[in-house]
């Protein structure tokens, strides 16, 4: 059901203040840092907002302004955004501008898909000549709020020329609910001669002008009013308060063309009335809105050096809709009308991709200059969400898979672990190095994890390797153990380091070669031959020093006639001789059997390496089956 008030402001009421909080005048593909227009507007050029697109600039035959001569072009990803800093809960205007003006010399105006805050605003429809704007009032959800352009036709490339962002009063146009925005389709100032905005209009509003045609009933009149009060409601500007239209007669009527489109449409529509003359006691000014030829409104007599607004929410119009104004029976003056907004009622705003999700991306994206190039909502409008993300199709939608492959990533590795619908993460390809968290087995619908080329150290967690359901894939990380076991004794270089968990279990895995430790074995031969050198070397020399010493004996003997011993021999030198012989021969003896054992030492080593050989060799091979039977998995982004 249609609600209809009325609203008289009246000059000794008091005043409010204007919200200055937002006031952000882009100039889209600008090279210049700041531009002053001719309406004291400081605008900023783009080059430092937004790191994708094209600059460019129209034909010289179609230039309007400084600020439209210049265009950013889209010509790749699903969507564009500029981003800015808005207050959370405040109201705000933005506005976005687009002149094709033939930059490409096609000749051919692109038509594209316009969105804000993850919701769709509008189909741009472009133009040859000349420019067109799109204007949306809302409550904004959040700190930053973003206006993005979309490609919806091969060949034809989203383009911006000018975006506007400013704050309004809480209170404007507050009859229809938080959750739902205005799209501005008319504001017109009737009987104005150009068209009205900053500085006339705080809000920078544009009033654009409705001339009264010739040979039409309608006049144009102007107040004589010095000053209008404008400080209530949705504070129109003086200047659109000091024009009107009226038609010549009580009797004559001013009727208005909508243009709505065919179906119904939900509209939120405003008229602002304010006398142009004082009126004397015989004079009387009072008509009603009329719907369809219906009455919908109480007798309207407007104030003089005030103003009545008249809003009306909450119903629909179509295209064979007429609105009139009508005076009544006991008015001596013709209706008039100084001003009119009209605004189409958006679908309900979204809340946005879910806020864990939401979170977590920034955080991913404040360590990647490279991903920072994306903004607006991650997953909304579908199907225009990020280029490296797909989402689920909920309410709130939830991010359900990462396409990050070869995206220049590096450092640790990013925290996703609030993204609990991920069942799709693709790393590979890039610079991420330290340990493989844990948290990736606590993620419920993790059902494919590739790690592949990247310079991952420790160990894969025993939740992933464990997990049947998951295909996971870390080949490429030469410092990774991927045993699942501990690795404190692998050495800092293995043999091996892929790993796969996947179609046979996560329980198949190839476990790194150890380095065999000869020190053992060579200590084991080495100190038993050392001491075995030194016995000898004693033995010899005792050995010597009794032949010696025999000798000597065998002199004295000679000489104290020794005829018994004809040839000198000294007494127990034979003796000694087989005693160092058998010393000799048991030391050798004792060095074999060292030997014999370090030989089977070495043996019992080699046959356990076979035997670990042929342990790798199985699961190697039924690492290979698995890898066989996961044969159709393809990276999406290869």
């Amino acid at each position: 059901m249609a609600m209809i008030h009325f609203l008289l402001v009246f000059l000794a009421l008091s005043t409010s203040s204007v919200s200055a909080d937002v006031f952000v005048h882009i100039d889209c593909g600008s090279s210049s840092d700041f531009y002053t227009d001719e309406n004291s507007i400081m605008w900023i050029g783009d080059n430092y907002l937004i790191q994708n697109g094209e600059s460019q600039v129209v034909q010289s035959s179609n230039s309007i302004s400084h600020v439209m001569d210049t265009l950013r072009v889209f010509t790749t990803r699903k969507k564009n955004c500029y981003l800015t800093k808005v207050d959370k809960g405040g109201k705000i205007l933005v506005r976005a501008s687009f002149n094709y003006g033939n930059y490409d010399n096609k000749n051919s105006p692109p038509t594209f898909d316009l969105h804000f805050d993850g919701n769709y605003w509008d189909t741009v429809v472009t133009l040859s000549t000349g420019s067109v704007y799109y204007e949306a009032i809302y409550v904004a959800k959040g700190d930053e709020m973003s206006v993005c352009v979309a490609q919806t036709k091969a060949g034809q490339f989203p383009f911006m020329s000018a975006l506007e962002v400013r704050s309004l009063e809480s209170n404007m146009y507050g009859h229809v609910d938080a959750a739902y925005a205005l799209f501005l389709k008319t504001r017109i100032a009737y009987g104005a001669s150009d068209a009205v905005r900053y500085s006339d209009d705080i809000y920078d509003r544009i009033w654009v002008p409705a001339q009264v045609g010739t040979g039409s009933s309608l006049i144009k009149v102007t107040t004589d009013a010095l000053l209008i009060s404008v400080d209530q409601a949705d504070y129109p500007p003086q200047a659109v308060l000091n024009n009107a239209i009226t038609t010549s007669t009580p009797s004559q009527s001013i009727i208005f063309g909508t243009d709505f489109p065919t179906a119904q449409v939900p509209i939120y529509m405003t008229m602002y009335f304010s006398e142009v003359t004082e009126l004397n006691s015989t004079q009387k000014r009072s008509f009603m809105v009329y719907r369809n030829n219906e009455s919908f409104s109480d007798p309207i007599l407007p104030p003089y050096a005030n103003f009545t607004e008249l809003y009306v929410s909450n119903f629909t119009s179509a295209s064979n809709s007429t609105f009139s104004l009508i005076a009544t029976a006991d008015s001596t003056l013709p209706p008039l009308i100084n001003a009119m907004e009209l605004f189409y009622i958006s679908d309900q705003l979204t809340d946005g991709t879910n806020s864990n999700d939401v979170a977590a991306l920034a955080s991913l994206q404040s360590d990647s200059d490279v991903l920072q190039e994306w903004g607006g909502d991650p997953c909304l409008p579908a199907p225009f969400s990020w280029d490296w993300l797909t989402c689920n199709t909920g309410t709130t939608p939830r991010v359900t898979a990462l396409y990050l492959s070869s995206y220049g990533l590096s450092g640790s590795f990013p925290d996703f672990s609030s993204m609990t619908a991920l069942e799709t993460i693709d790393l590979r390809n890039n610079s991420i190095y330290g340990p493989i968290p844990e948290f990736l087995g606590n993620l419920p619908n993790l059902k494919e994890l590739n790690l592949a080329d990247n310079q991952l150290t420790g160990s894969v967690p025993t939740s992933l390797l464990k997990n049947n359901k998951l295909k996971l894939v870390v080949t490429g990380n030469p410092d990774l153990c991927t045993s699942g076991k501990s690795c404190g004794t692998i050495s800092d270089t293995p043999t091996t380091s892929t790993s796969y968990g996947g179609g046979g279990g996560g329980g198949g895995y190839i476990s790194p070669k150890k380095k065999s430790n000869k020190l053992p074995a060579i200590l084991g031969a080495t100190i038993p031959t050392f001491i075995i050198f030194w016995v000898i070397v004693g033995v010899v020399a005792i050995f010597h020093h009794k032949r010696k010493t025999a000798a000597i004996a065998a002199l004295s003997a000679g000489q104290n006639g020794g005829g018994n011993r004809p040839h000198g021999t000294p007494q127990g030198g034979t003796n000694n001789a087989g005693m160092a012989g058998k010393i000799v021969e048991a030391m050798v003896n004792q060095l074999n059997a060292n030997a014999n054992v370090n030989t089977n030492t070495n043996t019992n080593t080699n046959a356990n390496a076979n035997a670990n050989n042929d342990y790798v060799t199985v699961e190697l091979a039924d690492q290979m089956n698995s890898q066989e039977t996961n044969a159709d998995y393809n990276d999406r982004n290869a």
